[in-house]
């Protein structure tokens, strides 16, 4: 039995040492980048306004998906609604959705824009339940024998993908270590 946990213990040291400080951040970009980009990118495209500079002025929709029960208040009358604060909100908002995971996927400052994807799904999923008031199925709830739901389950993996690249950094083949913002491998 002891050679057995010898082996096993030697195995498993030697994998966490040829993948240590360069696969598991890569591989957290690597999975955000096929599952979650276009995700984010198509509903951040969807919030723009019209024309070139649609990026400065978001759309109504942007206006419904962000801050649903003030859009609806207004008569989805954005000119109804104030910039500051809340033109603002849906600005940076839309900007968020549109910057923070260029920078994951590219591994420029992966960190911070990975702990900005936190609060943004945070924000995100608090604006789906109390905002549009999503129902019980699609919030879940954790340890039950459904996997599928879109808020407890689906984001918690989102976010533990983020937490990844928070704690262990953006990996090899990133903006960060060829600017010498993450340090190289020994």
């Amino acid at each position: 039995m002891g050679q057995l946990v010898r082996w096993y213990q030697s195995v498993f040291d030697w994998l966490e040492r040829i993948t240590d400080g360069w696969f598991l951040g890569l591989l957290a970009r690597f999975l955000f980048a096929g599952v979650l980009f276009m995700y984010f990118w198509n509903s951040a495209l969807t919030k723009f306004g019209d024309g070139v500079l649609g990026f400065l002025t978001p759309s109504t929709g942007a206006y419904a998906q962000i801050l649903p029960q003030i859009t609806e208040a207004a008569g989805y009358d954005v000119s109804q609604i104030a910039f500051f604060p809340y033109g603002l909100i849906v600005l940076l908002g839309t900007w968020g959705e549109v910057i923070i995971p260029v920078l994951i996927v590219i591994g420029l400052f992966t960190r911070a824009a990975s702990l900005g994807f936190i609060g943004f799904v945070v924000v995100m999923s608090i604006v789906d339940v109390v905002g549009h008031g999503v129902d019980l199925p699609t919030i879940g709830q954790w340890f039950d024998r459904h996997p599928s739901a879109l808020i407890f389950d689906q984001r918690a993996l989102w976010i533990f993908l983020a937490t990844v690249m928070v704690l262990r950094g953006p990996g090899a083949l990133s903006l960060d270590r060829l600017i010498g913002l993450e340090k190289r491998d020994a």
